[in-house]
């Protein structure tokens, strides 16, 4: 399968089903769009509908379905400047509670006085933070 070498490593790191997920998803994309970005936008898409980022892998959500505006719509055409930004495979749309308790898991300071879309950036950054350290070990 050509997504299998092609897969990040935030996909490698993580359960056998994610990886399933996107390599399918993405192959899908590839027959019908051809190799480039939007494979990749419609493979994560279909991950984010399973899974959320967790640091540096990707961990299965407690609901099914989209985790954000942009994965709702993964087909949508790209355009400059109108593009809706993504949550970074947080799930923006689960509950406070739920982002708070992932914040606690990450060691995310300062969560108890953040509101949810403050959490959601935390998460975010924190994820792109554990990504880029685990790149380099």
């Amino acid at each position: 399968m050509p997504a299998r070498e092609k897969m990040p490593s935030t996909l490698r790191r993580s359960p056998k089903k994610a990886q399933d997920t996107w390599v399918k998803a993405h192959d899908s994309a590839v027959d019908t769009y051809g190799e480039g970005e939007r494979a990749h936008r419609v493979a994560y898409a279909a991950l984010k509908h399973e899974f959320e980022k967790v640091g540096d892998h990707w961990a299965p959500k407690g609901r099914k379905g989209p985790s954000d505006k942009q994965a709702s719509n993964p087909r949508a055409p790209k355009q400059r400047g109108g593009d809706e930004p993504t949550a970074g495979g947080v799930d923006a749309n689960a509950s406070k509670q739920h982002l708070y308790e992932r914040a606690r898991q990450l060691g995310v300071r300062g969560r108890s006085s953040m509101s949810k879309q403050q959490l959601v950036d935390a998460l975010r950054k924190e994820s792109r933070s554990r990504t880029r350290q685990a790149r380099k070990s």
